[in-house]
């Protein structure tokens, strides 16, 4: 077995609903971000993770928090874990964004906020950083924020800015698996709710070894 990384996006919040940018506004889960979180957390126990690790952002530090208590596991914070930042459209809508934006919205980019390689660099490297404490057949949790994981899972496999966007966005409490293989990362499962399965197929021995622990 080599080493995993469960990136787990925070339980919904008050925000997710009204469509609002959350950035590194610190929003707290909702009563259903809390349930999704307590769900999640049953099904990732089952992969008896060797540590984890969150984001300093409550929604997903709460998150973190359902899984350590289930798998009796304190919670690491990182900072560098925080979703992208939103310069001025913190706490806006998309309605509002695109009304006094209208050029950057169609570029999501935001006034004072985040380029999107920073966030890729920052995310992918913390990952790494967490990763290297864990055994070569560990399965580090991470808990982080959609655009955040997005963008670092985008980063560690490698793929060429211009690609970035060929990656979906993630649910709440969905997740991502990655597998350090021979030959550097690979993403396993991506927006996933369910356990991982064993891949049988004709593919090569490192395209074919997803599973659960």
């Amino acid at each position: 077995m080599s080493r995993r990384v469960v990136c787990l996006r925070h339980g919904q919040t008050l925000w997710n609903v009204e469509r609002r940018f959350q950035g590194h506004t610190d929003i707290e889960l909702d009563e259903v971000g809390v349930a999704q979180a307590t769900r999640a957390a049953s099904l990732l126990a089952a992969l008896r993770p060797s540590m984890i690790v969150s984001s300093d952002l409550r929604r997903a530090y709460d998150t973190a928090s359902a899984l350590g208590r289930i798998a009796g596991l304190d919670i690491s914070v990182d900072q560098d874990l925080r979703e992208r930042g939103g310069g001025a459209w913190e706490g806006l809508t998309r309605e509002e964004i695109k009304a006094g934006w209208p050029a950057e919205f169609e570029a999501w980019e935001a006034p004072g906020g985040e380029d999107v390689a920073d966030v890729a660099e920052r995310v992918a490297e913390a990952i790494l950083r967490w990763a290297s404490k864990i055994d070569e057949d560990g399965l580090l949790v991470v808990a982080s924020h959609g655009a955040a994981i997005r963008l670092g899972v985008a980063r560690l496999m490698g793929l060429p800015q211009e690609l970035w966007p060929a990656l979906g966005g993630l649910g709440n409490c969905s997740w991502s698996v990655l597998e350090q293989g021979r030959r550097g990362w690979r993403l396993l499962e991506h927006n996933a709710g369910t356990l991982p399965e064993p891949v049988i197929s004709d593919d090569s021995p490192d395209a074919a070894s997803a599973g659960g622990r």
